[in-house]
């Protein structure tokens, strides 16, 4: 294996299917992975060559519209772990 320059990498191809004995799984998660994050990383906004001037408030916003995807996907699992458990709770202690 070779050692490549780590300060200037080279990117191939977005990931690929890996072969697996459960296609339909895999294509499933892809799928996923493709709807919840379609766009590349945008490279240029994360420089650490420079000092803490990339936190501005036009980066983060681009930052965070490239994350609203799994952001989206944090906020409704969040939800429901708390939504369930007292949901459950009402329909236990409250058996009208």
């Amino acid at each position: 294996m070779e050692l490549e320059d780590i300060w200037k990498p080279t990117y191939g191809p977005g990931p690929e299917a890996p072969g697996s004995s459960t296609p339909g799984l895999v294509a499933m998660a892809h799928g996923f992975l493709r709807l919840v994050q379609p766009n590349a990383l945008p490279t240029e906004l994360i420089n650490f060559e420079q000092s803490q001037s990339w936190f501005s408030q036009d980066n983060i916003n681009e930052l965070l519209l490239y994350e609203l995807g799994f952001l989206v996907c944090v906020a409704i699992g969040v939800l429901l772990i708390v939504l369930v458990p007292l949901v459950g709770c009402c329909f236990c202690c409250c058996r009208c």
